[in-house]
């Protein structure tokens, strides 16, 4: 056993070397986030790049884009873990290329849904914030993901999410009501801890989500069918939108707009 003391940083990062099985050397300055292995392997074949995969994350590098995408799991603890963990990296800028189910009749799946804030429904945030400190996300990165959503003209929608530790809630009415008098437009299981974790942390960390389901319409709830053809219709957009928003962003920090974090932009 090693007696001497290890510091944070150090632990941290090869905390995140165990579970990412990269070295963290190998992160590149902008950070992409997702939920699943599918989006890695799609970016790292269209990158050609090589994917490392540890105990709990996998990951890809592009020095040709600066970027690194990494696949954290499912669920908010997983979610603050990867935002604690990458703090003690060099990063710029970092969004969340997530899914979410959307809560409005109008909305159709396919489409993006941008959140600027979360409902803090989760529990891990507690352990950032009091419960009174709103979950927000960071404003440079929302405003640089409807820059790039309006120019390439595609569907979105603008508003908060309700994040919650209960996966499996569509048959639970009690829950349902709950949902809607918070009058959320989407539900998911990450952005709230996310977005008061990088704030705690001051890591410049924004959301594009793709609205994958409509669950409280019980015909349009993901099935196993639905989400394959899901991955298959929208994942490529998905991600070249992501590409697109982290190169936007890193533009508007080099500009000094007001929004980043100064420690990330060299302040």
């Amino acid at each position: 056993m090693n007696s001497g003391k290890i510091q944070e940083e150090q632990y941290a990062k090869e905390t995140l070397e165990r579970y990412s099985g990269s070295p963290a050397e190998e992160f590149q300055s902008n950070l992409l986030l997702t939920n699943f292995p599918r989006y890695v392997d799609h970016f790292a074949k269209r990158c050609q790049v090589e994917i490392f995969e540890g105990s709990m994350f996998k990951v890809a590098h592009s020095k040709k884009e600066d970027i690194s995408m990494l696949d954290f799991k499912i669920g908010s603890p997983a979610a603050a873990l990867v935002i604690d963990l990458c703090s003690f990296l060099d990063i710029k800028a970092a969004l969340l290329l997530g899914m979410c189910g959307g809560l409005r009749r109008r909305y159709h799946v396919g489409e993006y849904l941008i959140p600027v804030a979360s409902v803090r429904a989760e529990g891990t945030s507690d352990f950032y914030y009091p419960s009174e400190v709103p979950s927000l996300a960071n404003f440079l990165m929302q405003r640089a993901v409807t820059e790039v959503m309006e120019e390439e003209k595609g569907v979105h929608h603008i508003g908060i999410t309700y994040t919650t530790n209960l996966r499996f809630w569509e048959y639970n009415e009690q829950f349902i009501e709950l949902l809607k008098s918070t009058r959320a437009q989407a539900i998911e299981l990450e952005c709230a801890t996310l977005f008061t974790g990088s704030y705690k942390r001051k890591l410049t960390l924004g959301a594009l989500l793709l609205i994958s389901d409509l669950p409280l319409n019980r015909d349009q709830i993901k099935t196993k069918k639905s989400s394959e053809e899901i991955f298959k219709r929208f994942m490529p957009d998905h991600i070249e939108k992501g590409i697109k928003i982290i190169k936007h962003a890193r533009m508007m920090q080099a500009k000094k707009m007001k929004g980043a974090y100064h420690r990330n932009i060299g302040m």
